[in-house]
This record gives structure tokens, C-alpha cells and sequence, in this order.
């Protein structure tokens, strides 16, 4: 009869008898193993902390001075003979593992491969992020603001009267209920407001973003556009800076022979205004001045509503559209091609990411 210690199915460390059974049915229960999952479990079972050899090696220290060499030895031949089985066992399944993923994994090289066309950033989100790079060059910061906006940052603090054509229908989506009084801005100029209103002065800001009028879709007009706008105040800024200015960024763009022109215009919210053309030494069908958008001095009533005294500090603005940029820039016919979704209008610009 196998002999155990009292109150535990633990073979006693003396009991060669007890020991070599646990041995033989661990060695068993490894050879019996058929992957590597299932060895790992006859690793726990049979060499774990809660195995029986590992339980009747804790009771050596519990055994006369004259037996615990007796038992070390025995335990320590017995563990041996299970780790040799167990590294023999893994050697086998490990090599039998590999020879069946190289069967399962195998790729046949003369197989037609599955082609995926590779996609491309739309060309608008391209030039908008490289017209931020110039101008973070050079030192601006980047604003952004919301799209369905206030008709006080819309209109009233950028100097548009009460009468002004802009504020009907035919020219803002306005949001109901009518006394909200909110819009979906008509152009960025309510984030240069924003910003004066929440930055220190000396204020220089970029604000790109999209922009909401009721035109009709055709070759030249989309009711859903972007622009990018600039705004400086400082002290001591003129027109001389805002054509400076201007003048840097058309290079940037179209190259060191583009020259600009400003002639005189009106718009609310600068004074004196002007209108920016540029002279585009690349154009299809030879050099030629082209209008591009809209620039001028900060009119002091704009800066009075955003609390910044106009004896002190002047600025300039301008704006422009980036989708009229893409068109002369990139020779675009027809701006129906950018908001149609063809990946092929956008693979034609390149995978510029």
C-alpha cells in the first residue's frame, strides 16, 4: 500500500514506491501530449507548485536531519527525470508546430496578387494644410472657429449694417427660430473677431475653414466652399506690411516670378480696402493677372467691437478661397470635379499625404 502522509494525498518523500508512480504517470501524461497547449497544462499538472512531487517536496523540511538527505535525493533525481521528458516532449511539438504553419501559412509567390488602389488626400485638404505651413513659417498661428455661428461675430462686430445685402436670405442659410439669430457663417471672418476678442494683442492668425452661402452649384459657385483668411494687429501696421505680407505668400505658392496687384475696392470690415490679383507667370494658355480675393486695413469700428483701441494698434486683413486657388493654380475647369467624390480627380494631384 502506497504510503502518504497523514491528512494529505501527498506521497510521502520517503516512499521511492509512491514517488516513482507520480513519476511514471507525469512522464505518461507528458508523452501523451499532442500540442503544445496541452503540454503546458501536464507542465502544471504534474511539475507545478500544486503538483504532487512539488507538494511532498515541501514536507522534506518537516522529515528527522537523518532523512532529509535521503528524500532531497529522491526528489531531486525524480524532478529531473519529469524536466528531461518535459524539454524532450516541447522539442518535438515545437519542431511538429513549425512544420504545420509552414504548411497552413504557405504563400503561393505565382499567384496573381489582389491589387487595392491606393487612395489619396482630397487636393482642397492638401493645399488648405500647405497654405498653413507658409504662413506658420512665417510665424502666424493657426484659428479655428464654428460654422453655425452668431450673426453678431457674422455680421454686426465686422461693420455690416443692418440694410446690408448680405444679411438676406438669398445670401445666408439662417437657422431657425429666426430669434437665435444664428447662421451658417458666410466666411471665416467671425474667427478673426473670436480671436481679438480672446487673444493679446499682438495678434497673427490664419483661419482656414469652410464656409456656407445659398449659390447654385455650377462650374464656377458651390454653396459649401472653404477659405482661408489672415488677420495682424500690431502696432504700426500698413498697407505696405499687408502687401508684403501678400506678396511672400503669392511666391510661396506660384513661384518667385508671381506678382500681385491690389486695386481699390470696399468692404466693411477694412478700410481702405482693396482687391488682390495676381500675376500667375504658370497659367494655362500663358501668363496672365488673375483676381484672387479680397484684402485691406482693419476698419477701426471692427476693432472697437472687439475692445482693442485703433489710436494705438492697427491691422490688416485679407481672404481668400482655396477652391478658386486650386482652379487657376492646378488649371481646374470646373469646380464641380472637386466636391464630386471621384478618386480619380484626387489621384490626379498625386498621394501626397
Amino acid at each position: 500500500m502506497t504510503e502518504t502522509l497523514p491528512g494529505a494525498d501527498v506521497p510521502n518523500p520517503l516512499d521511492e514506491a509512491a514517488i516513482t508512480a507520480a513519476v511514471d504517470t507525469a512522464v505518461a501524461a507528458i508523452d501523451g501530449a499532442s500540442t503544445l497547449d496541452e503540454l503546458k497544462a501536464v507542465r502544471l499538472a504534474h511539475a507545478g507548485e500544486k503538483s504532487p512531487l512539488s507538494l511532498a517536496n515541501r514536507e522534506i523540511g518537516k522529515l528527522d536531519k537523518a532523512d532529509k538527505a535521503a528524500a532531497g535525493k529522491l526528489m531531486g533525481s525524480s524532478r529531473g527525470r519529469i524536466n528531461k521528458a518535459l524539454a524532450a516532449r516541447t522539442v518535438v511539438l515545437e519542431a511538429e508546430n513549425d512544420a504545420r504553419i509552414l504548411v497552413e501559412e504557405t504563400v503561393d509567390v505565382t499567384a496573381a496578387p489582389c491589387r487595392r488602389r491606393a487612395g489619396a488626400r482630397h487636393p482642397l485638404s492638401t493645399l488648405q494644410d500647405r497654405v498653413s505651413d507658409i504662413f506658420v513659417g512665417m510665424g502666424w498661428e493657426i484659428a479655428e472657429g464654428p460654422e453655425v455661428e452668431s450673426e453678431w461675430f457674422n455680421f454686426d462686430a465686422l461693420n455690416f449694417k443692418p440694410d446690408h445685402p448680405a444679411r438676406e436670405m438669398q445670401d445666408t442659410f439662417f437657422v431657425e427660430p429666426p430669434e437665435a439669430h444664428l447662421l451658417m457663417r458666410t466666411h471665416t471672418s467671425p474667427v478673426q473677431v473670436r480671436s481679438m476678442l480672446e487673444r493679446a494683442v499682438p495678434i497673427y492668425v490664419l483661419c482656414p475653414g469652410k464656409v456656407f452661402r445659398t449659390d447654385e452649384l455650377d462650374s464656377t459657385h458651390t454653396p459649401v466652399f472653404h477659405q482661408f483668411e489672415g488677420l495682424a494687429i500690431d502696432r504700426n501696421l500698413s498697407m505696405a506690411d499687408l502687401r508684403g505680407t501678400l506678396e511672400h505668400f503669392a511666391r510661396q505658392m506660384f513661384g518667385e516670378a508671381a506678382q500681385i496687384r491690389l486695386r481699390p475696392n470696399y468692404f466693411p470690415f477694412t478700410e481702405p480696402s482693396a482687391e488682390l490679383d495676381i500675376w500667375h507667370p504658370g497659367a494655362k494658355g500663358g501668363p496672365r493677372w488673375i483676381e484672387w480675393g479680397g484684402c485691406g486695413m482693419v476698419n477701426p469700428n471692427v476693432l472697437r467691437a472687439a475692445g482693442i483701441d485703433p489710436d494705438i494698434y492697427s491691422g490688416f486683413a485679407f481672404g481668400m478661397g482655396i477652391e478658386r486657388t486650386l482652379m487657376f493654380r492646378n488649371e481646374v475647369a470646373d469646380m464641380r470635379d472637386m466636391i464630386e467624390g471621384d478618386v480619380r480627380f484626387s489621384e490626379h494631384f498625386g498621394m501626397e499625404i
